[in-house]
């Protein structure tokens, strides 16, 4: 009965919280009832027991088995009074001894991983070596522990036992996968295939058209491009050119992004060493963005540009153009930041004499002709920025500004804070704007000998490259060219002076279609047989258009030949128009590059109606026309011509005079015979006719 009434010890605690997956699953803890009557009997052993519950355990040892309806470990209520604890202390013991070896085993893996690590970096052999050993140490180790199993794990549980061979198991199963993967390995080694592998090609080199997006998409190292430069051999293909296009692309923008007043005399040289002629757009964008970035060094940039326009001019009048652009713009959609950058840009090109005054005026007077808050604040910021330079180039204009100013700041239509603007403006004025000088001294960098002015409009429309494109949309049928050229022609002659749009439009027809070309040559040869019907303006101006196309070589010389320059061959009205013709030429080529062109002797028989030389009347009326027009220089071939003329004439006469000769001493001989007859009935009769005379005259006395 006491047995049977004793409490149920709780189970012994586990003191390392390490477990293994091949370990048994861990005992719930049962709740211990109530204590006996006999442990309230006896207090010193209830003491006792709370200071040291390990002893408590141990005394209270019980033999655990596995439950067969649920799995969980019941304890063993057969235990008597002396055995249990001896068989408890026994089994705890060996469920230490179980826990290093799971712990000795484990660390056996873990060590196993890390050879198996080091194994793959090894050679063949010595792989094969160490397996070989290391399943020979794995063998004898596994049969020392099945003979040691039964008599050290004889006083067990029935679950350690369990659960060590399951963990058996799980180990044989892990071996013999182990086995299969190293036999796997072993014969994918010793394949040929595998023995001696095949070198791959090299990578193909990355070239543009394989990378996606408008610049590239991704980055290239600098050594990267300029192997991929060299591996192109091609140096006229799309993708050489577009790999040095994004070169000089990355280039320009560093250049242009790292300037500053400091250094701008050290990067002017590197820029002006880049391809600036093809790279134009991409200098102009970069300008135009790192501007926009950063307007308070908007100075700076007007400078490079302004040196950038000593070299390039038409650089500068592209890089304006698009400001003037962007200006609009931002006017049309009233976004103010964008249109105090333009001003800005703009108002400092002027400073640098790129842009011409004329342009800050017209755009003051824009933004004050119906003035608003954001209107007057942008206009006064403006006159701030180049008040200074326009007192000095157009003072009269800068007070007319100003005197419109007044007239808004006397309306008091606008915002108090925009007239206090206004005021701050004329006190500035009365200052004579210090503290907003034109230009800095370490940005004065362009001679005043060097520089080139650019004159545009705000109100200047349809360019002629913008009205050749919507012209080419026109589709016109087979025989339709001419009509084309004849409505470009009659603009032209329309207009009240020459317009060098209508020429750049014609020259730009001819060098796209070369039927175009066909058609302007047969005008002109209408124009010139009609040109007696022209008044003097409209003739003027179709002989400068005509000139143009000469010039640009939109149109052949050898339409000249239709001009046949003698008295008897021109009128006024064609004299004036070969005169006006030539003139053209002459300004557009040079005196020396024109002489050259109608020297050319493969070009001689295009030009010999306009230098005769035909008859010494036709030469001197060539040589006197064009000494008239100034043009005297053209025609020195023609008076070494004139001045040989009478020897040649003479060598060409000789060998006829000689023939003639010939012929008159051969029939000389015949008519000797009859020559003395002759001189006696001359004087015979010579005698007669004196005597007559003398009878006429006695008569009359």
């Amino acid at each position: 009965m006491a047995a049977s009434a004793s409490p149920v010890p709780s189970s012994p605690r586990r003191r390392h919280s390490h477990r293994d997956d091949a370990s048994p699953p861990r005992r719930k803890r049962r709740s211990s009832p109530s204590p006996s009557p006999e442990a309230e009997a006896n207090p010193d052993r209830r003491r006792r027991s709370k200071a040291s519950p390990p002893d408590r355990d141990r005394r209270r040892g019980r033999d655990v088995k596995p439950s067969e309806e649920n799995g969980h470990a019941q304890p063993d209520r057969e235990a008597g009074d002396g055995s249990p604890a001896r068989r408890a202390k026994g089994s705890d013991g060996e469920e230490d001894g179980d826990r290093r070896r799971r712990r000795a085993r484990v660390s056996d893996d873990e060590k196993e991983d890390s050879r198996r690590r080091r194994r793959s970096r090894v050679s063949d052999d010595e792989r094969d070596d160490r397996r070989g050993k290391r399943d020979r140490d794995r063998d004898s180790r596994r049969h020392r522990h099945r003979r040691r199993s039964p008599s050290s794990y004889s006083g067990s549980s029935h679950d350690d036992r369990r659960s060590r061979r399951h963990r058996r198991d799980g180990g044989s199963r892990r071996d013999e996968r182990r086995r299969r993967e190293d036999d796997r390995e072993e014969r994918r080694r010793r394949s040929p295939e595998e023995r001696e592998p095949t070198p791959l090609p090299p990578p193909p080199p990355l070239l543009p058209e394989m990378i996606p997006g408008r610049t590239g998409g991704i980055y290239i190292p600098p050594f990267r491009m300029a192997q991929m430069m060299r591996e192109v051999e091609d140096k006229s293909s799309p993708e050489y050119q577009r790999l040095t296009w994004d070169a000089l692309k990355k280039s320009i923008n560093g250049l242009v992004n790292k300037v500053n007043a400091t250094n701008i005399k050290n990067i002017v040289p590197e820029l002006l060493a880049e391809n600036l002629v093809r790279g134009r757009g991409l200098f102009c964008q970069s300008c135009i963005k790192s501007q926009m970035a950063s307007p308070g060094f908007t100075d700076v940039f007007a400078a490079l540009v302004a040196v950038v326009n000593t070299k390039f001019p038409e650089i500068g009048r592209l890089l304006l153009v698009r400001v003037v652009l962007q200006l609009k713009r931002a006017y049309k959609r009233n976004d103010k930041p964008q249109l105090l950058a333009a001003t800005k840009f703009i108002a400092h090109l002027v400073n640098q004499v790129v842009a011409h005054e004329l342009v800050a005026l017209e755009l003051l007077t824009v933004l004050l002709e119906n003035p608003t808050d954001d209107s007057v604040e942008v206009a006064v910021g403006f006159v701030k920025e180049c008040g200074a330079m326009l007192q000095d180039l157009s003072p009269q204009g800068l007070h007319a500004i100003f005197e419109r100013f007044r007239g808004i700041l006397h309306e008091g239509e606008i915002d108090k804070r925009v007239q206090f603007l206004i005021e701050g403006l004329f006190a500035i004025r009365k200052a004579k704007f210090q503290g907003f000088p034109a230009i800095r001294p370490e940005l004065d960098l362009v001679e005043q000998e060097d520089q080139f002015t650019h004159e545009i409009s705000l109100d200047d429309d349809v360019d002629f490259e913008e009205a050749g494109h919507k012209l080419m949309k026109i589709k016109l049928e087979p025989g339709q060219e001419m009509e084309l050229c004849i409505m470009l022609l009659e603009c032209c002659s329309q207009e009240r002076t020459y317009l060098r749009y209508y020429g750049l439009l014609g020259q730009r027809f001819c060098m796209i279609n070369k039927v175009h070309q066909e058609n302007f040559e047969k005008c002109f040869v209408q124009q010139y047989s009609m040109i007696h019907r022209l008044e003097t303006n409209k003739l003027r101006n179709v002989a400068k258009f005509f000139a143009h196309l000469l010039g640009t070589d939109a149109l052949p010389w050898h339409v000249l030949a239709y001009i046949r320059l003698t008295e008897e061959d021109t009128t006024s009205s064609s004299r004036i128009f070969i005169k006006i013709l030539f003139q053209e030429l002459s300004e557009h080529l040079g005196i020396r590059l024109l002489n050259e062109r109608l020297n050319d002797p493969t070009m001689q028989g295009s030009f010999e109606s306009i230098f005769p030389k035909d008859h010494p009347k036709n030469t001197r009326f060539s040589i006197n026309f064009f000494t008239s027009i100034g043009l005297g220089g053209i025609t020195e071939s023609l008076r070494e011509y004139l001045k040989n003329m009478p020897r040649l004439i003479m060598q060409q006469q000789k060998p006829a005079s000689s023939e003639s000769e010939s012929s008159g001493s051969e029939s000389g001989s015949e008519s000797s015979s009859g020559s003395s007859s002759e001189s006696e009935s001359e004087s015979e009769s010579s005698s007669d006719e004196s005597e007559r005379r003398r009878s006429k005259r006695r008569k009359r006395t």
